[in-house]
């Protein structure tokens, strides 16, 4: 599973509009700084001290309260699997994806281990026994077949064995999607996949988000 080309964005707009109700616009102490990296400046907002106290408060208040959080934006590419993105689909509120196609270009490239989940596959070697080699053989077995109702696919354009292939293809193939959310869906999604028994909800997507400006302040608030 992988988290790629990730964008955060908006703090100064959300961090604006989260004092219109009290128009307490003059108490704001949030700024962008610049440092120079590699003979680069770069540009960095960094939350003041009363901005991070309203904040915090409002978090804590509920989600009513704390609808700044939706106007601070995250774009990032995930690759995950199938049974992975059919759990994130829960989430839709707030959220926009563009994906790559099964449907069209699953037949255009070769279908190799490298195509499926298996962070955790490791595991198994652990265990030192038969199940381990039969897994493995299972694997070798399903992905030869697979690839070969491809090549036969791509030979005879017969789209049978196309169905077919889409038929039998495991919840673990990957598939990268670009997302468009905001923090208040991945506060939610913390909230309830934290202690997930998939681990590529309670370490991959949990590390990820961690990565994140202000995650500590704003999504781990409540862990604290």
């Amino acid at each position: 599973m992988k988290f790629e080309k990730t964008e955060v964005f908006n703090f100064e707009g959300a961090l604006r509009g989260m004092r219109n109700p009290m128009n307490s616009w003059d108490k704001s102490d949030s700024k962008d700084e610049y440092e120079e990296h590699a003979g680069y400046v770069v540009e960095k907002f960094v939350i003041g001290k009363n901005d991070m106290e309203l904040a915090q408060r409002l978090i804590k208040a509920g989600e009513p309260h704390r609808k700044f959080l939706r106007q601070i934006f995250v774009s990032v590419d995930i690759t995950a699997p199938i049974y992975w993105w059919k759990e994130f689909d829960t989430y839709k509120v707030g959220t926009v994806a563009n994906s790559t196609s099964t449907m069209h270009k699953l037949a255009s490239t070769p279908i190799t281990i490298d195509c499926f989940e298996m962070d955790d596959f490791q595991d198994f070697y652990d265990l030192k026994n038969m199940y381990t080699s039969e897994l493995m053989a299972f694997w070798a077995e399903l992905i030869t077949r697979l690839e070969n109702l491809r090549k036969k696919y791509n030979e005879t354009k017969d789209k049978r064995y196309w169905k077919e292939l889409i038929r039998l293809l495991p919840e673990s193939f990957l598939q990268t999607r670009t997302i468009t959310m905001n923090y208040e869906n991945i506060l939610n999604m913390v909230k309830y996949r934290e202690n997930h028994k998939l681990t590529e909800w309670s370490i991959s997507f949990m590390e990820w988000v961690k990565s994140l400006p202000y995650a500590n302040e704003f999504i781990f608030i409540n862990n604290k």
